[in-house]
């Protein structure tokens, strides 16, 4: 049995030492002199490794990449090609093969040096070409804004990640290189990387099992955003640390005394909570720093799994376990290939411990994740599981860029399926289903098939029918019942939480009507050019420019885009007008006028998912309207009145335009009355009677007693066809006997 001392574990690191937490520190091989970068370091940890044939492409590489940026220089005063060769040596870490080294070493020539794909193809091969490809930013392209463009550069890396997951894994070492590094930036880019590390590459890490790296750039990114609380509280655990030496020490030898009269061969580590971790605690449940009593924990790592539960009750039998704090992530393991089982027990002086019991296979995986591929290439079943799960999630990025509009709603998409907690749901045939936290019944559809998922009416949760959006629970039984006539709504989205679930969506609303989308589009954009004095009719050089600018194939797909609520008209209008006004043969015969409103778009209350009546307030002919353009929505349509649409106004007033009735209106309207009743026999009868004979049809009702008072409030939804049908009803509902007040219901 192996122990290592209370003394020994983990150091606070430091952002500007870079020491990865999680490992004691190691010796450090002596620091080349300033202004010179030393490739031996590389070479020697290769050399354990690779054959000579490939050591030797990898120095070809190195030497390209040297020449290449010879004469740059980082922030910090180092020459650039420093980087190139940290990044590399992070990557021989994991023991990734020669061509991953290349690209590696190879991965900022496109980006900073202008080298051409077709050159890194002849020299280094596709696959080093295709790596180092993916790795590069998009410079050479407009984009409307930083946040467009990163997004772009985002779908690009995840693409190619999809493809081989070796770029994210140089990825992920080229952004653990550069946060260890950024103490030379100022503050305020300090912090944006920082952000967008905890976003975006922390979750990947995370969902690829690369908890080394999840660990530290969590802590480095921690310590640029909030500095000041991160040095507080590193000095807070140094501290502690003195003050908990002897119940660590105390609980070791406990625990290796049990064990070893169990007869259980085990390593047994103690291990500090990252400084991260402590302060999510703290944060989430507002406790201060005496309060987080469980920063150590410790690491139990048996020799199969059946021992695994042999130590499990050991441990039990040594201190009591708190109730609901075990987890089995051996039987059902995380989505990451996570394997362990969590136990917390009440220790020494009443203090809570985790520990985690694993074996050492269980333990690779764990510390390396998906990397572990190369790491340790065993051919353990545990390890090919891993990689068919990072495969369907890759391939599911493949199915939402198959169905998503835009760069910005990809990554939104990807972002919401990298959330790190997990649900475990079963199929009725028991297959597991792994979903994030918050997943609803109609996400577990979708993530079974997008086919499934379209063509959902109803579910049951546990065999009891159940709400579409009913919020799923660890161990639930889940059953979708379909009908090949069903259609998403969209009032799905409001309440879908996977990204493959929203992709697929809007997906499907882009698509269905189109025509419909079209006319509503080409309707909005010729008001919006007609407030600037432009006629709709627009010149074929100034379309075939507004075409290559706004990325659009034809002005049938700018149209549908403006009808689904994708482009504003306002803005599309405001750049055709400055495409003419550049134009001395098609400028226009005079200034725009500023704030001009587009002409009020009429609705007739039969169209379909290009235009809504909104369900807040359920406007109906007469009523004062306004409309809403709503992203992948379209445009919908509420009361002047509406309160919920006051609130979303005073945040986004450009998204809302003039719309009035139609005059044919051949349809019934939705709307909520609420009646104050006499609790009596037969009212309900004589009610539903004279709604009837209102020539009105009733599509629900609900029911409120109050038996002090002996008063009922019933609340209708009714159809009507317009407003002053519905005041006629209200007179009459007011002369039925018991009767007591009748009112339109408002949002």
């Amino acid at each position: 049995m192996k122990l290592s001392s209370p003394d020994s574990t983990h150091p606070v690191p430091s952002p500007a030492r870079g020491k990865r937490p999680g490992k004691p520190p190691a010796a450090e091989a002596p620091a080349p002199a300033p202004g010179v970068a030393s490739v031996t370091q590389l070479i020697n940890k290769l050399s354990d490794y690779l054959t000579p044939a490939e050591l030797k492409k990898v120095k070809e590489a190195y030497r390209f990449s040297d020449e290449m940026h010879l004469g740059q220089v980082r922030k910090s005063g180092e020459p650039y090609i420093s980087h190139p060769i940290a990044v590399a040596e992070i990557c021989a870490e994991w023991k990734l093969d020669a061509q991953a080294i290349m690209a590696a070493l190879l991965h900022d020539v496109i980006e900073d040096q202008d080298v051409k794909k077709d050159e890194l193809i002849e020299r280094f091969g596709a696959q080093v070409a295709n790596m180092v490809d993916g790795l590069s930013k998009l410079e050479k392209i407009e984009f409307q804004s930083q946040i467009e463009a990163q997004a772009e550069n985002f779908r690009k890396m995840l693409l190619a990640m999809a493809s081989d997951v070796r770029v994210i894994l140089i990825k992920l070492a080229d952004r653990l290189h550069n946060m260890r590094t950024m103490g030379v930036m100022i503050p305020a880019k300090r912090r944006r990387i920082s952000r967008e590390t905890m976003e975006v590459y922390v979750p990947i890490a995370h969902r690829l099992g690369l908890n080394d790296i999840y660990r530290e750039l969590q802590d480095l990114s921690f310590s640029h955003l909030y500095p000041l609380r991160y040095y507080t509280l590193a000095k807070a655990i140094k501290a502690a640390r003195g003050n908990r030496r002897e119940v660590v020490k105390k609980i070791l030898e406990a625990v290796k005394n049990q064990l070893a009269g169990a007869g259980i061969q085990a390593e047994v580590y103690g291990r500090e909570k990252t400084l991260y971790g402590i302060y999510k605690k703290m944060r989430n449940k507002h406790l201060s720093f005496s309060q987080v009593l469980d920063v150590y924990g410790f690491r139990v790592v048996v020799d199969t799994v059946p021992n695994c539960y042999v130590a499990l009750g050991t441990l039990h039998a040594l201190y009591k376990p708190m109730p609901g704090k075990f987890k089995d992530y051996i039987a059902i393991r995380k989505i990451n290939g996570y394997q362990s089982l969590h136990t917390t027990l009440i220790g020494p002086y009443g203090t809570p411990v985790e520990f985690q019991i694993r074996t050492q296979d269980m333990h690779r995986t764990a510390e390396s994740g998906v990397a572990a591929h190369w790491l340790y290439k065993t051919g353990d079943s545990n390890m090919s599981d891993l990689q068919q799960r990072t495969h369907a999630w890759l391939q599911s990025l493949l199915d939402i860029q198959q169905q998503t509009g835009d760069s910005a709603e990809f990554l939104e998409h990807v972002k919401v399926d990298l959330f790190p907690d997990s649900v475990y749901v079963f199929t009725p045939k028991s297959k597991i289903i792994a979903l994030p936290r918050g997943a609803t019944a109609l996400d577990f559809a979708y993530s079974i098939h997008t086919g499934i998922g379209d063509h959902t009416v109803s579910v049951k949760i546990n065999n009891e029918p159940a709400s579409l959006r009913n919020e799923l629970h660890n161990g639930d039984i889940v059953e979708i019942v379909t009908d090949p006539e069903s259609r998403p709504s969209p009032t799905w989205l409001s309440f879908v939480r996977t990204g493959k679930a929203r992709s697929a969506i809007r997906h499907y609303l882009r698509t269905v009507n189109v025509n419909e989308s079209v006319e509503l589009g080409q309707e909005l954009l010729a008001g919006a050019l007609a407030a600037r004095n432009v006629s709709p009719e627009l010149p074929a050089g100034t379309v075939e420019r507004l075409l290559a600018e706004s990325s659009a194939k034809s002005m049938e797909e700018l149209y549908a885009d403006i009808g689904i609520g994708k482009r504003m008209p306002q803005l599309v209008a405001r750049h055709i007008f400055g495409l003419m006004d550049a134009d001395p043969e098609h400028k226009p015969a005079s200034a725009p006028l500023p704030g001009g409103d587009i002409d009020p778009v009429t609705i007739y209350g039969s169209e379909g998912v290009a235009v809504q009546l909104a369900p807040c307030c359920l406007p109906i002919p007469g009523d004062q309207v306004t409309g809403q353009l709503r992203r992948d929505q379209g445009l919908v349509v509420h009361t002047r009145d509406c309160l919920p649409a006051a609130r979303i106004r005073a945040k986004e007033p450009d998204r809302w335009i003039a719309v009035q009735w139609g005059e044919e209106l051949n349809r019934r309207f939705d709307c909520r009355i609420r009646l104050l009743i006499n609790n009596e026999k037969g009212i309900l009868a004589r009610v539903a009677a004279e709604i009837g004979e209102s020539d009105a049809n009733i599509t629900y009702v609900g029911m409120d007693e109050d038996d002090e008072h002996l008063m009922t409030q019933l609340r209708f939804t009714i159809q009507v066809k317009d407003r002053v049908h519905l005041a006629q009803l209200i007179r009459n509902l007011r002369r039925v006997a018991g009767v007591n007040r009748v009112e339109r219901e408002r949002s």
